[in-house]
Parts: C-alpha cells; sequence; structure tokens
C-alpha cells in the first residue's frame, strides 16, 4: 500500500495539470510550481561509512635491514652496517609508536594514538581520499615505501613517502579500496592486459 501512494500522488498530479491546460494549451507556471511541490521526492540512497581500519604493525623490512648489515659487517663495512644496522632499529622502533589510521574519508597518521603534525610542511597528517592524485608502492613485489602525491596541503600537489612498517596488504588493499587503483595496481583489468 504504501508504494500505491506515491504513484497516485503522480497521477493526481498529471490529471490535475491536464485539467487546468489554459485555451492556448499551456499549464500556468503558478500552478506547475504547486503542484510540483505536493510531487513525492525520490529518496536519496543512504551512504555506507566505511569501518575505521589500522594496519597491524609488519617487521619485514626491518630484519632485511638488519639482515642486510650483518652481510655487512661480515664483510667488513663496518660504517655502512652500523647505519644499515640503526636504520633498521628506528624503524623496528617506529613500527610500534606510528599507525596509519584509514576512517571512511581520509588517511591520518598517528604517533602513539595521538594526533601529529607534518613536520616539514606543517599542518595536521591527514588527508582526505578525495584529494589523492596518485599513489604507489615501491617496490611491489616486496613494498619498502608507501608513495601519494596529494592536493589538499598544496594545489600543485604535495608528494609524501614512507617506510612500509605495516602490513603490506592490509595497506595496498586500503588504499586500492579508499583511493582508486593506482598504476601498479593488481589484478589489472582485461583491457589493460592488452596493452
Amino acid at each position: 500500500q504504501r508504494s500505491a501512494i506515491p504513484s497516485l500522488g503522480r497521477v493526481a498530479a498529471s490529471q490535475a495539470q491536464s485539467s487546468l491546460r489554459t485555451a492556448a494549451g499551456r499549464v500556468p507556471q503558478a500552478t506547475v510550481a504547486l503542484l510540483d511541490f505536493f510531487k513525492p521526492k525520490p529518496k536519496q540512497p543512504k551512504r555506507v561509512v566505511r569501518p575505521t581500519v589500522i594496519p597491524e604493525p609488519a617487521y619485514n623490512l626491518q630484519a632485511a635491514l638488519v639482515a642486510i648489515a650483518g652481510l655487512e659487517a661480515w664483510q667488513g663495512w663496518y660504517p655502512v652496517a652500523v647505519f644499515t644496522g640503526l636504520l633498521g632499529v628506528l624503524l623496528t622502533v617506529q613500527a610500534s609508536r606510528v599507525q596509519f589510521v584509514f576512517d571512511d574519508e581520509a588517511l591520518e597518521i598517528l604517533i602513539k594514538g595521538q594526533e601529529s603534525d607534518n613536520v616539514v610542511v606543517g599542518g595536521r597528517n591527514r588527508w582526505a581520499y578525495s584529494e589523492f592524485s596518485n599513489w604507489e608502492f615501491w617496490f611491489p613485489a616486496f613494498p619498502v615505501l608507501v608513495y601519494f602525491k596529494e592536493t589538499q596541503t598544496k594545489p600543485e600537489g604535495q608528494v609524501h613517502f614512507f617506510p612500509l612498517i605495516f602490513n603490506g596488504k592490509q595497506v595496498y588493499d586500503l588504499m586500492v579500496e579508499r583511493c582508486g587503483p593506482s598504476v601498479t595496481s593488481l589484478p589489472k583489468s582485461s583491457g589493460d592486459a592488452d596493452e
């Protein structure tokens, strides 16, 4: 019965318009506006809110750096081994402090669960997905860096690089879902395979 009411309203409005035609065969504009006011309005579809997701920390990159430092030390390249080893330790500490938070509208970086400011360009470390112009994983087979460019910070675009100290698969899937595919996003559509 509910679905019949709006259709009856449309029928009544169109019948009223046809009965109110002037001698010239047109319905006066004031009458059309009044009848349009009473027409049932189409319902707007409900917006689905995506859940907030925080990828879990990962230590693949850090373990690789420590292993490389061990090989460098074995070869006698001590200064390089110290640098590589310290970088691995620093990224291990950062993995326990830094969080990528993917909420419904934006990507935000939190430090120890708190909002953080960007030390390079200033402002809050939060970027709306709609402002992303490009993003990539370097290297897709063994992701080490997350790169993205956004136009929220600067109209001409601001580039950001982050070491991938989170679960790479989770971050990749979330970036594809919320920012759209990148140039290297897989799987490719069948049309891309022909190019």
